[in-house]
């Protein structure tokens, strides 16, 4: 076997089969090992779809890689939708000279993400393009999902005056961790990206709690942008507490030096929670039991007809949190 991927793996024929059976090795079930153009599923309950692409530099970070990644954003895109995630598709572009050892690591990782996740990767597709083409390895995924009963059918839940936001812990840690990082800043092991699926907090809480009335997780944009597409989709101006936002030090501190708000972050491992006002202390117990939520807080809550973010400060000033207006941070995920 090659130590690099050539363009020689993408040509179609036993280069394409060399990964394809180290992809197998991995990735081996009823479905996938059929080879088919596509796969065929057999599904009756209402489903949910997600596609997304992964282009994160460095591949490989504190607290994860480009193979978790590419599982869990997809599972969490399925899981904040009320779907238990089933089947994922897995495609890779691959920059020539790329090392083979580099690859496998990927795909031990994307394989123990899919086991912890218990979804099925079905089908997929591998391209090689020429040094300098590309940077390294990008990854697209798709999901497919399922919503097994009416508790996690959020599409009918309606979102009103007085409803809490609530996060399940730290703000802005995979998008602070990567920046450091990427600039080679040294570390400690407790300054990594929060890298995590949200399947097994979401849809226990969906079960449990008809107050749960949207989730989404805020990724690119982090808080802020989350925040406002919300306000802007319900109609609601949404006033958050700064004395409430889960921020780690390391976060405060290393946004300081670099100047970016954590708001405007990424996280990935961080959901979204807008809750009714009678149930949100119920909620906050609840997932505080899982280790992915110890830190949860209740951060705001929605307040008139608007389509504003406002920050109460610690001081009882207010001051607009906007959409995000430039890229601070590309390939972050």
């Amino acid at each position: 076997m090659s130590e690099e991927i050539v363009l020689y793996h993408g040509n179609g024929g036993e280069g394409t089969k060399e990964l394809i059976n180290e992809i197998l090795k991995n990735f081996d079930n009823d479905i996938l090992r059929k080879l088919n153009d596509s796969a065929i599923l057999n599904l009756k309950d209402k489903l949910a779809f997600t596609t997304d692409s992964y282009v994160i530099s460095p591949q490989f970070f504190n607290g994860g890689d480009i193979g978790k990644l590419s599982v869990y954003g997809t599972v969490n895109d399925l899981a904040v939708c009320g779907a238990k995630p089933l089947f994922l598709s897995l495609s890779f572009i691959i920059e020539e000279g790329f090392l083979f050892s580099d690859f496998k690591k990927i795909l031990q990782s994307i394989k123990e993400a899919s086991d912890e996740c218990d979804i099925k990767i079905v089908t997929g597709d591998t391209k090689v393009v020429e040094k300098g083409k590309g940077d390294k390895i990008f990854i697209n995924t798709s999901g497919i999902g399922i919503i097994e009963n009416e508790n996690r059918d959020l599409s009918k839940r309606k979102i009103e005056k007085g409803d809490l936001v609530i996060i399940n812990g730290g703000i802005g840690e995979h998008g602070i961790s990567i920046m450091l990082e990427r600039l080679g800043i040294k570390v400690d092991e407790k300054i990594k990206s929060d890298l995590a699926p949200l399947d097994k907090l979401i849809l226990p809480l969906l079960d449990k709690f008809k107050g749960v009335k949207f989730l989404r997780d805020p990724t690119r944009g982090g808080v802020a942008t989350v925040l406002n597409e919300i306000a802007n989709k319900f109609n609601y101006e949404i006033e958050i507490w700064e004395e409430e936002l889960p921020i780690k030090n390391w976060v405060k501190e290393a946004s300081n030096i670099l100047g970016i708000d954590p708001l405007y972050a990424a996280n990935e491992g961080k959901v979204i929670i807008i809750a009714s006002k009678n149930e949100g202390e119920d909620i906050l117990k609840f997932i505080k039991q899982n280790r992915l939520a110890v830190d949860s807080k209740i951060i705001g809550e929605l307040k008139n007809d608007g389509n504003k973010v406002y920050l109460k400060t610690e001081i009882g000033t207010r001051r607009i949190v906007d959409t995000l207006k430039r890229d601070i941070l590309p390939r972050i995920c």
